[in-house]
């Protein structure tokens, strides 16, 4: 076996083939045959050995940071099974223009008051912190505004927003803030959060 089929057959193995290409990396696809066909051919080598770099058996690593972006992708597609809205859905809601909803969304998005998430192609508005009405909830605004004013990135806000948390006994923050035991845990939270994110940046 070729050293490209072989180190196709690991990256499949672990389920990264596609988090090849967002990591800038040579991809491949499979010739009629079975085997590896790699964009980059004279660069296989230099790969495999990056990918095995990690760790203290490097023959045993595995490529800490395309698992990484593996995980931000399966993240990312299960947070857009949530429900969202994009300009026109989200002034149906409102009962208002789709010129004048989309002048909303970017004013409450640049004073971070509603969290925008850029996709291909355009943005979308997560549901979660919206009423019933379209507008922003009172209850997350509050998280909302550390998170985004620190410049965090929009998908890791939705996701820190969204996903069930140790801290809260495993309720998501956003749902989490709705009890009044664990409000001022959460906006807690997420101001530390906020600080942690502008340090860093």
């Amino acid at each position: 076996m070729s050293d490209g089929d072989r180190l196709a057959d690991w990256l499949e193995g672990l389920g990264l083939v596609d988090a090849l290409a967002e990591a800038g990396l040579p991809t491949f696809t499979r010739d009629a045959s079975g085997h590896a066909v790699w964009s980059e051919p004279d660069r296989v080598e230099e790969l495999d050995r990056l990918l095995h770099s990690e760790g203290t058996e490097p023959e045993h690593a595995v490529p800490v940071g395309l698992l990484l972006i593996a995980r931000q992708a399966r993240l990312r597609t299960a947070l857009l099974e949530t429900p969202w809205f994009g300009y026109e859905t989200l002034a149906e809601v409102r009962g208002a223009s789709v010129d004048a909803t989309r002048y909303a969304v970017h004013k409450a998005a640049q004073t971070h008051r509603l969290l925008v998430v850029p996709v291909e192609g355009g943005v979308v508005v997560p549901g979660f912190q919206l009423t019933d009405e379209g507008e922003v909830r009172p209850d997350v605004a509050p998280l909302l505004e550390p998170l985004l004013a620190s410049g965090m990135d929009p998908w890791r806000a939705w996701a820190w927003l969204t996903q069930p948390a140790a801290l809260t006994f495993g309720q998501a923050p956003e749902e989490a803030v709705t009890d009044p035991d664990l409000a001022d845990l959460v906006r807690h939270a997420a101001v530390r959060l906020a600080e942690r994110v502008h340090a860093d940046s």
